[in-house]
């Protein structure tokens, strides 16, 4: 199966610099069969030469590869669902499905019974995953007020959770995504990652039924330090102000998501083009927000296609370097959207949540990232602390400091202080992005 953009993807790989770099994009291709019977989120990772997706100065238009379809399937198989015989489920049902489908014949679908948690357990054998982070392939007819936990418990009664806080994903044009949470909490003391007892997948909802499908549960390494990303949306003077001189005085690089139109308008409060290349040069990333209207909303094919080709187009007519990441406005996305996204940028999201949402950094959807809205010091500084302790990366955001989802003037000094007091490299898109693709 082929379609339109799979074939202008094609195009572009091999009208590249050299044809075996661009035929390594596609070479791999593993389609995914969707309930609906069309081609979903496709899942190989590349085994050739890759074509890096960091850009040498301002970004081509159109990218080189499909993201979720290179990286999609990272690390190594843990379970694969084939087989649900010794797995126990409480609190609703968990079954087979054979129609909607990640990787292999069948997932793990889950359904609430109503209002409460659905708990689904299994052993594991004295299972090692000892210096290993996980991740797995989810699908959600019910996102938003949803929390999907895998809960590790060791031989001995100690336990850690890995939680997705929350999923932005929109209904009903739902699709797979694959999600590698970082540790939210443990036991006081710390499991024996090598003396496993069991697993437990646990959807937490706040809603009169939830329906949830895992898939693909795989491990990946764990890196040798935690990363921090500070990312600011909409392009506010606040940012240049204020918060740009206290990233100077730390040397830290951030990332800035601004809005073109609030930009071009010249809105009171918005920063200019020329302060935002003015940032760049500084050492800032500037990367692409764009239209500042939900996209989930939009019906048409093509609107979508023109809105997503035209907010790049005025990053990369205004030089921003940054412009082969995305923030997407109200972290609106869904199953369409997501295929036009690929074609232009490699790597973003986000499923954002207001309390600790981190992630691991070689298993992640690369347009599906979790961040954690920065409005509270003491959440802001638990991640920090989690992302150093488990050398994982939060994503933190930040919009103004006179707005509520976002901490005070003070509060935010007294953060990069314990930011640059900690076990963490401060990164941007380009950092992550390139662990991402390069694990060793």
């Amino acid at each position: 199966m082929m379609d339109g953009r799979s074939t202008r993807r094609r195009f572009l790989a091999l009208s590249g610099a050299t044809v075996t770099a661009g035929i390594a994009g596609c070479a791999d291709r593993v389609e995914l069969i969707s309930d609906d019977g069309t081609d979903d989120a496709p899942r190989n990772e590349s085994t050739e030469a890759d074509v890096s997706a960091l850009a040498d100065g301002v970004p081509a238009l159109e990218t080189r590869y499909d993201s979720r379809e290179r990286y999609g399937q990272p690390g190594e198989s843990f379970v694969d669902f084939e087989d649900l015989d010794g797995w126990e489920v409480d609190g609703g049902t968990g079954e087979g499905d054979e129609d909607v489908v990640f990787d292999g014949t069948q997932s793990f679908k889950l359904t609430s019974d109503g209002t409460e948690n659905v708990v689904a357990r299994r052993n594991l054998e004295d299972a090692d995953l000892a210096d290993a982070d996980l991740s797995f392939a989810i699908r959600t007819t019910t996102p938003q007020n949803v929390t999907i936990n895998l809960r590790l418990v060791d031989s001995f009664g100690s336990d850690r959770y890995y939680s997705l806080r929350e999923i932005t994903y929109r209904a009903p044009d739902v699709g797979w995504f694959r999600s590698s949470p970082g540790v939210y909490e443990q036991s006081e003391i710390e499991p024996a990652m090598d003396e496993l007892d069991r697993l437990e997948i646990h959807v937490l909802h706040t809603m009169d039924e939830a329906e949830v499908w895992i898939d693909d549960l795989r491990t990946h390494d764990t890196p040798e330090t935690g990363y921090v990303m500070l990312v600011w949306d909409d392009g506010f003077r606040d940012y240049y102000e204020t918060a740009a001189p206290l990233h100077d005085e730390f040397d830290f690089r951030t990332v800035q998501a601004p809005v073109p139109r609030w930009t071009e308008e010249g809105r009171d409060g918005i920063m200019s083009v020329s302060e935002l290349q003015e940032r760049q040069d500084a050492g800032d990333q500037i990367v692409v927000h764009g239209t500042h209207e939900p996209i989930h909303e939009y019906d048409d094919e093509d609107r979508i296609e023109s809105r997503i080709r035209g907010d790049k187009h005025w990053f990369v007519e205004n030089g921003f370097e940054g412009a082969n990441y995305i923030v997407y406005p109200h972290n609106s996305y869904d199953r369409t959207s997501l295929e036009y996204f690929t074609d232009y940028h490699y790597c973003g999201g986000f499923n954002q949540a207001g309390d600790v949402n981190t992630t691991n950094v070689y298993g992640f959807d690369p347009m599906a990232l979790p961040r954690t809205i920065a409005h509270d010091l003491d959440i802001s500084k638990r991640c920090v602390d989690l992302a150093a302790e488990h050398n994982q990366c939060t994503i933190l955001n930040f919009h103004a400091f006179d707005e509520e989802n976002t901490m005070s003037e003070s509060d935010y000094e007294t953060f990069l202080e314990h930011v640059d007091a900690a076990d963490v490299e401060v990164i941007t898109f380009d950092d992550l992005w390139e662990l991402r693709t390069d694990p060793s």
